[in-house]
């Protein structure tokens, strides 16, 4: 396996680099005064001005939409391979991954719909979702069932003539708050009498469907979010066309393995950058500040914290490009146990990276003063989102003793 960057990766890096430095970092403050003054003007949920522009320059120098690979609609996009450094990199501001048009759950949803769309639904929804007219939502996870386990989800699609009609609660839908989210990708059952993984579905639904109701937005360690949000919704005899379910009923199960691949991944590289990030601030924080007459940097614990996170963010990366290029070579289904490794072992990483972090800046550590509460809030969510650790080490596990069994013991 070569992992050397290619020229063109090597380019687009550089930019990517080049973009942070000039626009990205700089307007960290910036970012948080508009969603202050929002708050402070009552309403968190409208979308940052701030970002229209870095939009622009993005899609002026080419780093637009470079997360779809294999796709007419948008040829920029990159194999998973040669997207995984410039994923890290977005990751290292936890915000920036919209400026770029690569951020969840939209990266996920254009990427089902790119797979799993009818011609006519890739024209409604696909083409304004990468164009960045337009924000979408996943709704999977459910308040009332151990949603780990997605054969448990409740919401029903039940078919009626020409339209289906679904009732159910969702909750942790993240993205859902942002005003400009039109569409949500919703996952239910069309079949609870077929065998376990033919009984659901996908289907989706403009958000502004009557019945469709916000309930409330939940926090993550106290943040909202906003404008991002992750929503409680309810679904109540909401009554959508037929045409509207993806790929054909009881095939929920297969969009979502095929969704969720990427997906994982793309969150693992960004969470590497997160750490990069991290592990950045925690060297220039102990090389500044003085305790018991001598500066943080020449206290053994730290010696040790630093050279842990070194290799700690190493391993991490080397196991999630080789989950990129099998995915790439061999395809999903065949890297998934790479994929439940990776997705194991990278937001535990950082947590405990950004943790470290935390400690050596004291008490401006858990305050908005640094990048790193909010960071950790939102990268401890990772080991819940797609799937709990447990699970990713289930299916770990359960790969690995098939491999032995059968064969005789010494």
């Amino acid at each position: 396996m070569d992992f050397s960057f290619t020229p063109k990766v090597e380019e687009l890096r550089a930019r990517l680099l080049a973009f942070f430095d000039e626009f990205i970092y700089p307007s960290e403050a910036a970012y948080h005064e508009e969603i202050q003054r929002n708050r402070a003007a009552g309403n968190p949920w409208l979308p940052l001005q701030l970002l229209e522009p870095l939009k622009q320059r993005a899609r002026e120098q080419g780093l637009w939409n470079l997360f779809l690979p294999r796709s007419e609609r948008a040829p920029q996009g990159l194999s998973n391979l040669e997207y995984a450094p410039l994923s890290e990199i977005m990751g290292r501001v936890y915000w920036a991954a919209e400026v770029f048009n690569c951020s969840a759950p939209d990266t996920g949803n254009m990427e089902t719909l790119e797979r799993y769309g009818s011609e006519a639904q890739k024209t409604q929804w696909l083409e304004p979702l990468l164009a960045g007219d337009i924000r979408s939502a996943f709704l999977m996870t459910e308040p009332s069932v151990a949603s780990s386990d997605a054969t448990n989800i409740e919401c029903s699609i039940r078919r009626d003539g020409d339209s289906y009609v679904i009732n159910g609660r969702k909750w942790f839908s993240s993205g859902a708050g942002d005003p400009r989210c039109t569409l949500y990708i919703v996952m239910g059952k069309t079949d609870p009498a077929a065998a376990t993984h033919q009984q659901q579905s996908m289907i989706l639904v403009p958000a502004q469907t009557s019945g469709v109701r916000t309930l409330r937005a939940l926090t993550v360690f106290g943040y909202d979010d906003a404008p991002h949000g992750h929503m409680e919704i309810d679904l109540h005899d909401v009554r959508v066309p037929a045409d509207h379910l993806l790929l054909g009923e009881g095939r929920g199960f297969e969009i979502a393995q095929g969704r969720l691949g990427p997906g994982r991944i793309h969150h693992c590289m960004r969470t590497i950058g997160a750490a990069e990030r991290a592990l950045e601030l925690l060297c220039r924080r102990v090389q500044s500040r003085v305790a018991f007459g001598k500066r943080l940097a020449e206290q053994s614990v730290w010696h040790e914290r630093i050279a842990q996170s070194r290799c700690m963010i190493e391993q991490a990366r080397l196991l999630t490009l080789k989950a990129a290029y099998m995915m790439d070579t061999v395809g999903n289904k065949v890297a998934r146990r790479e994929i439940a490794m990776i997705k194991a072992v990278a937001p535990t990483m950082a947590c405990q990276i950004i943790d470290w972090a935390i400690q050596a800046h004291g008490g401006a550590g858990v305050s908005d003063d640094f990048p790193l509460a909010g960071s950790y809030a939102g990268i401890r969510s990772l080991r819940l989102a797609d799937g709990p650790d447990e699970v990713h080490n289930g299916t770990i596990a359960r790969l690995e003793l098939a491999h032995y069994a059968g064969q005789a013991h010494g």
